[in-house]
């Protein structure tokens, strides 16, 4: 979906369709979920602090998210993937995979037909990517927003990777682009002159998933269901959060977003096992603190996000909060989370 949360808003209060738009949290520490395109063209982003939003866009209008209203929505939306393909892996309220390989039609002429059905039932531009697996999907979905699709077709693949920008692939944030260009690496054509082992040395795990993805090489399959572990909600900051009141801020933003996915899912409360917090470091090192029986309020994830926090003396560019489950509730079922980039399931 094109700026979801952004959209639903303007769709849903004409007032707002003709301004800059940001839906996040309120206040100086706040920090955009999403905004609509006219905030964009002024250097708006996802995940960027609510003061700086504000810097670049002076007369940018914040509204509080709904939820409740984006999964009522969202649910919709994945009725209509499902009338084509059960191989449906949602990654949040507002994209998911979908794998048409066994369906005997064109996947350009599924994408289109999807593509309006949205369109004409819901009132929202989507756009889509099309090709032989997940990375070079995700990839081309973006090639042509807002309301448009784009093909890499199995023959095109080297072309196509060989002049994107290293900042496109996955897991490829501000500091490891900065990283890259020391490096000498601004295209995948510069990335893939790099041996394994340098990527390795340089990246440790991240830099073999480098060394594949400039490639085009991606071998996970569509996974329409998993057995629940946990629900957490992360999200990537464009400014690294470096002191711990900005963290506290962070947590009980992710903590608010948290309980308004539990709200929606009532039966999940009785198998809650224990918090856990995550935080990725500037120097792409992460880690995880879980508690089990310590209760889940939001001071017990301020403290455990302290915690996490005083292990390195360096900025955090990724923190997350969550739950696990005990094991012996569970099944396999659908994990749908709140926030389109960084929400995850384990």
């Amino acid at each position: 979906m094109d700026c979801f949360y952004a959209a639903v808003e303007m769709r849903d209060h004409p007032e707002l369709r003709d301004v800059a738009l940001a839906v996040g949290g309120t206040g100086r520490r706040g920090v955009v979920c999403t905004c609509n395109y006219k905030a964009r063209s002024f250097g708006v982003r996802s995940a960027m602090p609510n003061f700086m939003a504000l810097q670049r866009c002076p007369e940018l209008v914040f509204v509080r998210p709904r939820f409740d209203r984006y999964r009522e929505i969202s649910q919709g939306i994945r009725e209509i993937f499902y009338s084509y393909t059960r191989l449906v892996e949602p990654l949040s309220l507002d994209e998911a995979y979908l794998d048409v390989s066994d369906l005997g039609r064109p996947a350009t002429e599924i994408a289109t037909e999807i593509r309006k059905r949205i369109r004409r039932e819901f009132r929202l531009p989507c756009s889509a990517g099309i090709a032989t697996n997940k990375l070079l999907a995700k990839i081309a979905s973006d090639w042509r927003k807002p309301n448009g699709q784009f093909v890499v077709r199995p023959s095109a693949v080297d072309a196509f990777m060989e002049d994107l920008p290293v900042r496109r692939l996955w897991g490829v944030g501000r500091r490891a682009e900065e990283k890259l260009e020391r490096m000498g690496c601004r295209t995948c054509r510069d990335l893939r002159a790099k041996s394994l082992r340098s990527l390795e040395e340089a990246f440790g795990k991240f830099g073999v998933e480098l060394y594949a993805q400039c490639r085009g090489q991606d071998d996970r399959a569509v996974q329409p269901s998993r057995i629940r572990k946990s629900l957490s909600n992360e999200r990537t900051y464009s400014d690294e959060v470096s002191t711990e009141g900005d963290l506290v801020d962070r947590v009980g933003d992710l903590y608010e977003e948290l309980l308004a996915d539990l709200a929606s899912r009532p039966e999940l409360r009785d198998r809650i096992a224990g918090p856990m917090v995550k935080v990725k470091f500037s120097d792409f090192s992460q880690t995880t603190i879980s508690r089990s029986g310590a209760g889940w309020g939001l001071p017990v994830y301020v403290e455990l996000a302290k915690e996490a926090f005083g292990r390195k003396e360096l900025g955090a560019r990724l923190i997350g909060v969550g739950v696990r489950f005990a094991e012996s509730g569970g099944g396999v079922e659908q994990l749908l989370l709140p926030f389109p980039v960084g929400s995850r399931v384990e």
